[in-house]
């Protein structure tokens, strides 16, 4: 091979896929060889990562790319929290429990009874959600506590993938960083989080950063699929930090949404915000790729349109997401309101009911049409994103003049125009294949290819198209905004 070639695996909530991507004219280029559903599946009362299937389909991609002309190394980026347990043998002790599992439910009450949760957010400074790895280990502590004495290691999902490839059991740090464990100053495990909810101290394995290397492909990969022996390389493999490497800017300061099934909002700063009011926002600080912080708020995202085009779906009605995104511009506007991270929103089921049922109960205007609902859904997301920003600035002290959207939500250009009205600041929406990217990026920078992170969003924005979109008669936002804000608690 005359170039190097690249092979991401990009894991998301649904959905994986492998790329090659290759760097040529300062421009880099995608190719996707491999795709397949990631679909979790409900055991015995317990909803599960299939993650054996998961792991043929690398092997898919693996086999593909090197159909394809071979590659030269791999990088493999996953959603945050979860993980698989390893026992002192080295094997996989059943299926990595998907986040939106009910174990979970409750735990964080008892868990704070152990470390007050100000305490916990003033060392790890993560976002409070009901799936980080800190609440699934206290359940499974309580739970299925013989389950847990059998565990030696545990490898968030990443990392797992990485251990059954070359057989190197590390921890990444970007996704660490999502657990409520990793201490956000030092950047290391906190084993006071872990003695505090009774699990082993050393159930962590090693840090390793983005760009470094895992281990070389294993022999037996590399005799069962009939390809070379590569690196594994550790990119940042949190989508979201992979993700947010790949925003298009030479600004020190920026905003950006990491825009799929999660809507991420935020910044990246050189140090955490460990305040009792970042907390009380509900603010995290997760790793960035270059070690500094993603400042950020989770949000319900895509997953409120996902949901309803599956239950819609269900019921018969096989409608695009263009066919929705019509319906929800032809509804009036600004008649009812969600919160978009209520928990009534949170596990899979009939989305439509549930936004119907939520405006019922807050006493609004009642939606019953796809397009009422669909536009109660997106209308909330770009307030939710103006409260997002309002908040950010506060916290932060930075002035926010532009948004940069990125990943595969922004080919929902309704969003995107909505949020350039609703927050009154220009959107600059691209790339689309963000995570990829950022995940290609640090591979090439391991590789030598690149020399960092800031020529690499030098060559990022020169690869891909980036869309701007203006305010559009904000002024029609504002008197709704203060409606919105009745229920976003």
């Amino acid at each position: 091979m005359s170039e190097k070639r690249i092979l991401a695996f990009d894991f998301g909530a649904s959905s994986g896929r492998a790329m090659i991507c290759t760097l040529k004219y300062g421009k880099i280029d995608l190719k996707e060889i491999h795709r397949f559903a990631n679909d979790p599946v409900m055991v015995t009362g317990t909803l599960c990562w299939d993650i054996l299937r998961l792991f043929y389909e690398i092997k898919q991609g693996i086999n593909k790319a090197t159909l394809d002309g071979g590659f030269d190394s791999i990088g493999i980026d996953t959603w945050g929290v979860d993980f698989g347990m390893i026992n002192s043998k080295g094997e996989l002790i059943g299926n990595p429990v998907h986040y939106r599992d009910t174990r979970t439910d409750g735990i964080e009450e008892k868990v704070y009874q152990r470390i007050p949760e100000q305490k916990l957010y003033s060392i790890a400074g993560t976002q409070k959600m009901s799936f980080n790895t800190v609440y699934q280990l206290a359940a499974l502590k309580e739970k299925n506590p013989e389950l847990l004495a059998l565990c030696d290691k545990i490898l968030l999902i990443p990392d797992l993938f990485a251990y059954l490839l070359c057989g190197k059991m590390r921890t990444e740090y970007s996704n660490a960083s999502t657990t409520n464990i990793l201490d956000a100053t030092t950047q290391k495990i906190d084993t006071s989080i872990l003695s505090a909810i009774g699990v082993k101290e050393d159930i962590f394995c090693p840090l390793i950063r983005p760009g470094e290397v895992y281990g070389m492909l294993s022999d037996e990969i590399c005799e069962e699929l009939h390809c070379k022996p590569v690196p594994v390389i550790a990119v940042a493999t949190h989508d979201t930090a992979s993700a947010v490497a790949a925003v298009p800017t030479d600004k020190k300061d920026y905003v950006y949404i990491s825009c799929g099934t999660w809507s991420l909002f935020g910044t990246v700063n050189d140090k955490p915000i460990l305040t009792e009011e970042s907390c009380k926002i509900g603010y995290t600080n997760e790793g960035a790729s270059d070690g500094k912080i993603r400042y950020l708020k989770n949000i319900m995202g895509l997953w409120l349109i996902q949901q309803s085009r599956s239950e819609w779906k269900r019921q018969g009605l096989d409608v695009s997401f263009d066919e929705m995104e019509r319906a929800a511009k032809e509804a009036q506007p600004f008649k009812c309101f969600i919160n978009p991270d209520a928990p009534d929103f949170v596990a899979p089921g009939n989305m439509p009911a549930r936004v119907t049922e939520y405006c019922r109960k807050t006493g609004q205007f009642v939606p019953t049409t796809m397009g009422e609902i669909l536009r109660c859904i997106y209308q909330s997301l770009a307030f939710k994103y103006r409260y997002s920003t309002e908040m950010l600035e506060h916290l932060t002290g930075k002035k926010i003049d532009s948004i940069h959207m990125i990943g595969g939500g922004i080919k929902d250009q309704l969003l995107c125009s909505m949020t350039a009205s609703c927050c009154n600041r220009t959107v600059l929406a691209g790339p689309v294949e963000a995570t990829v990217t950022g995940n290609a990026v640090y591979q090439m920078i391991s590789l030598g290819m690149i020399k960092d992170l800031q020529e690499a969003r030098k060559i990022i924005y020169n690869s891909f198209p980036i869309k701007t979109y203006k305010p559009d008669q904000p002024e029609k936002w504002d008197a709704a905004y203060e409606e919105f804000k009745k229920y976003n608690k």
